[in-house]
């Protein structure tokens, strides 16, 4: 079938993607969580904010799917939200770092977080004054990456108690937003482990009054933000002293400062050998359905000035057999006792493709991510988002009406197919069940 024309110009659907100097022609905004971060069902399409002159060509030819007026509709945002566009991106004050990108920090009782639905279109911070907020923007992939989420949900158990009503029985209060944020997303185990850090504390203090138990939560809060960044910065020059010169390296899915409290994992890794000039190239998988590597990891890249290629996710093994990748490094979201490791969608087959090609494979990630509670890999609850992630990326509908979808968030890669696991506490290598409890012992 002929590609649809677009008025009089014979513009074509794939012709209107290549004719915008930005990813995309069409910002896209979907609005289908009928909990705060959208409320319609219905996906709208809107043009690009340079090229509002197509808007009526679209309609003319049909091309939106809901009526459009003479104004160019906002992206809905949750009343108690307060949005900032254009802040200033904060760097890390205590390293002396002006350009390292935190994308949460704390700020007179709220929490701050870069929205990172909307990069790289538009960088726009969040105020989050509940942790009813917090586990709405968790649940929304506004925070995401196991670290970050983390962190983000230490912070949101100290708003739980930041503004609460007098006379309000703290404990009761403090255990809903722990069983709240809890039931955000389940396979990063971060999560949980930050959350169990929170409750310690709370049970430590509870005793000792409001006002105390309140900073003592915020405390620890900013100390597992701050221990994930130097953790970050340990496991980054751990990773980079396995590569050789000159490296060119494959990645996945967004691993960087976006998906932790600053610096990254993988993408640690990868800022750790550009700092030491051991990294020519790094190949980023686009990461669909969700496309973290071409709207995040290429993000920071770019703002970090290091060199990069975006290829498509089913380009990986063509890429491997050419010779082109010296090491493929990934993070993780759930790493068992005995090296099973759980990590964004694909990961699974770019292990399968690296030990085909004799490629190391390594898994970057903090202790915080390894669950010693579960034997292998098979206990990992794997996470499946909505059917509009496959159909309907970002709104831009792209199968026929009647296609279902299987969408999995994860996949679990077997300990075998791993190199090495790379942390702040250095370099794990097989047997796995005996080197992983060894290092956090």
């Amino acid at each position: 079938m002929a590609p649809r024309s677009v008025g009089r110009e014979g513009i074509t659907v794939p012709h209107l993607f290549q004719l915008f100097h930005r990813p995309l022609l069409l910002i896209v905004r979907a609005k289908i969580d009928p909990d705060g971060f959208g409320a319609d069902k219905a996906s709208v399409f809107y043009a690009a904010h340079h090229h509002p002159h197509l808007v009526p060509i679209l309609k003319q030819r049909a091309l939106l799917w809901v009526p459009l007026g003479n104004q160019l509709p906002t992206p809905y945002t949750p009343p108690t939200v307060s949005e900032e566009r254009g802040a200033r991106i904060p760097g890390d004050p205590q390293a002396g770092e002006e350009r390292m990108l935190r994308p949460l920090y704390w700020e007179a009782g709220t929490l701050r977080l870069l929205d990172q639905t909307r990069l790289p279109e538009e960088e726009v911070w969040l105020t989050l004054r509940g942790w009813q907020e917090v586990a709405e923007a968790i649940r929304g992939m506004r925070v995401r990456g196991a670290p970050a989420i983390g962190i983000a949900a230490a912070y949101g158990l100290a708003l739980a108690l930041w503004s609460l009503p007098a006379g309000a029985d703290p404990k009761r209060a403090f255990q809903e937003a722990a069983q709240g944020l809890g039931e955000t997303r389940p396979t990063a185990v971060n999560l949980f482990w930050a959350i169990s850090r929170m409750e310690r504390v709370f049970s430590a203090h509870q005793d000792g009054g409001l006002p105390r138990l309140r900073e003592a939560l915020l405390a620890e809060a900013q100390k597992i933000h701050a221990e994930d960044i130097a953790a970050n910065r340990r496991l980054g020059a751990f990773g980079a002293a396995l590569l050789p010169p000159r490296a060119r390296l494959l990645t996945i899915c967004n691993t960087g400062a976006l998906a932790t409290g600053g610096y990254g994992t993988a993408l640690g890794v990868v800022r750790s050998a550009w700092e030491q000039g051991k990294l020519e190239l790094v190949y980023v998988c686009e990461t669909r359905p969700r496309l973290q590597g071409a709207r995040l990891t290429a993000w920071e890249l770019l703002r970090d000035r290091i060199p990069f290629k975006l290829i498509a996710d089913s380009a990986a093994g063509w890429l491997l057999a050419q010779g082109e990748v010296h090491a493929v490094v990934v993070g993780a979201d759930r790493i068992a006792q005995n090296g099973d490791t759980a990590n964004k969608i694909g990961t699974y087959t770019l292990a399968v493709l690296a030990q085909r090609h004799q490629v190391p494979f390594y898994v970057v990630a903090p202790t915080s991510t390894v669950d010693l509670d579960l034997e292998s890999g098979e206990g990992i609850p794997i996470e499946e988002r909505g059917e509009d992630e496959v159909l309907a990326p970002y709104g831009c509908r792209l199968a026929p009406p009647g296609t279902r979808a299987w969408n999995p968030a994860f996949d679990v890669t077997p300990a075998e197919l791993l190199t090495a696991i790379v942390t702040e506490r250095g370099v794990i290598k097989p047997p796995y069940h005996e080197t992983i409890p060894q290092s956090l012992a």
